[in-house]
């Protein structure tokens, strides 16, 4: 279908909110022809390209690692087409495979950049407290099937809130950035749903902050399940942010039971 009006000097910029299933995927971010890998970036890019056949770069929020799920994904791109924006939605959807879709499109103000713009972003990682690893929620969860500390993983988490250098809660080892990130807030709360009519219980913690590191959440709820294991003290965290060391911080735990909730404009 071909909807190309106008030229580059009145480009339209649009916003979507998108959901998606992570665990088929590369990540977010655009792979090269040569890797045979997808990524959630190149099958968006080309449904949309597709439907308004024009060339499409999509610009996220940020980037999810291989694994890792949306409930709450921002991205945006600049179009010529005329279409509505309540025909984009509905049509890109059908184009697109079943685990990526959009929940929400409108029509923003050319200086909006989902990534640049971004004031927060919220992240949960989920725990199969289980016995047993649930079949239906094994790419959705990390399980951990050990008896956890709960009071001192909160008392743990109240040391990443606040303005900290978190060096040593990443794995990006390129110098020159910037490392300090803001955590407004850590929620640690169990979430109970039937299995079999018996109680299945999962923990989750949810973390908002300004920014995150290569891998941040996930190892700074690795350093947190050691402490619910008695591995490490809650203290232990005013430490390791001290001594901006990766190899003093706890596990990286696996991507598939952290979802991006969310992005805060």
């Amino acid at each position: 279908m071909n909807n190309k009006t106008g030229n580059s000097r009145n480009k339209r910029n649009i916003k979507l909110v998108l959901e998606y299933d992570g665990s088929g995927y590369a990540g977010w971010q655009r792979q090269g022809f040569t890797t045979g890998k997808r990524s959630v970036q190149n099958i968006l890019e080309e449904c949309t390209a597709k439907y308004l056949d024009e060339n499409i770069k999509i610009i996220g929020s940020g980037r999810t690692d291989a694994g890792v799920h949306a409930l709450g994904q921002v991205a945006n791109f600049p179009c010529i087409s005329s279409q509505s924006v309540e025909a984009m939605k509905k049509n890109i959807n059908i184009l697109l495979p079943e685990d990526i879709k959009i929940l929400d499109m409108q029509e923003v103000d050319k200086e909006f950049h989902s990534r640049y713009s971004a004031k927060a972003k919220t992240y949960e990682y989920r725990i199969d407290q289980g016995r047993v690893p649930s079949v239906f929620s094994r790419k959705y969860t990390c399980h951990v099937p050990v008896p956890l500390n709960m009071d001192a993983m909160k008392k743990a988490s109240a040391c990443f809130a606040g303005t900290h250098d978190f060096k040593a809660f990443s794995t990006d080892r390129k110098n020159g950035k910037s490392t300090v990130r803001t955590i407004e807030n850590i929620d640690i709360y169990r979430y109970a749903r039937q299995r079999y009519g018996k109680p299945a219980n999962e923990i989750r913690i949810k973390i908002t902050g300004d920014g995150f590191l290569y891998n941040m959440v996930r190892i700074m709820t690795g350093t947190l399940l050691e402490i619910g294991q008695g591995i490490r003290c809650p203290e232990d965290v005013i430490e390791i942010l001290k001594g901006k060391n990766r190899q003093h911080a706890g596990i990286t735990v696996s991507s598939q039971g952290l979802f991006l909730l969310g992005v805060r404009y």
